[in-house]
């Protein structure tokens, strides 16, 4: 069985994919936004994006496509098709709520790591009853670097107040558990069937992994 050390302080959670069933929404909006414009949806468009905030991701969809467009349009568009999701219809993956309750029950200090914005994760967090639980949040955006970089989870480690050392990150995706493995934090990947293709890299990646939560108990 999976479990964390017991120096762990603090624990800092990736949201989409992790802690919440929304990759198929962002998979969606992909494939309107470019069908929009005529355009299909590369096999590799999804993962390159998913780890950047959404300005980055608007960036390289231009750079990508070559798009006579702006930003901060396309990331309204975005935002325009995902906030109905997150505000009412996107659920917590299995056992993960009662994970974190667990986590707080034995004093462990919970942080979430997201690129994505408060307008999203604050509803979805609040409509599955665990937003009161985090002592702490952080954004790609605030660090200014995508999560193929350690700089979002070493924010998330100093906001929690405790070393990299006494920190576990989880993550679905293998540039998170790689970024965050380097800069010396207790991995653990969440091995969602979204990214099915990097399982095998992530299970060499991590220190544990589990598929559901409730092999973490």
């Amino acid at each position: 069985m999976a479990k964390l050390p017991e120096n762990i302080k603090a624990a800092v959670f990736d949201l989409d994919g992790t802690l919440i069933i929304s990759s198929h929404v962002w998979g969606d909006i992909d494939r309107k936004f470019l069908s929009k414009r005529g355009l299909e949806v590369p096999g590799d468009y999804f993962k390159k994006i998913s780890c950047m905030n959404f300005y980055e991701g608007a960036e390289y969809t231009i750079k990508r496509f070559g798009l006579n467009e702006k930003a901060e349009d396309i990331i309204d568009e975005w935002f325009s098709m995902a906030i109905y999701e997150y505000e009412h219809n996107i659920k917590m993956k299995a056992n993960a709520a009662d994970y974190l309750k667990y986590l707080k029950s034995r004093g462990i200090k919970l942080v979430l790591a997201t690129a994505s914005s408060p307008l999203l994760y604050v509803p979805v967090l609040k409509n599955n009853g665990v937003y009161e639980l985090f002592d702490a949040f952080a954004s790609t955006e605030e660090v200014c670097r995508s999560k193929e970089h350690p700089d979002v989870y070493l924010y998330a480690a100093g906001k929690a107040g405790t070393g990299v050392r006494d920190c576990a990150v989880f993550e679905d995706v293998i540039e998170g558990v790689t970024s965050s493995k380097r800069a010396g934090f207790f991995t653990c990947a969440c091995l969602d069937s979204y990214y099915s293709m990097d399982h095998d890299r992530m299970k060499e990646a991590a220190d544990i992994y589990f598929t559901d939560y409730s092999e973490l108990f």
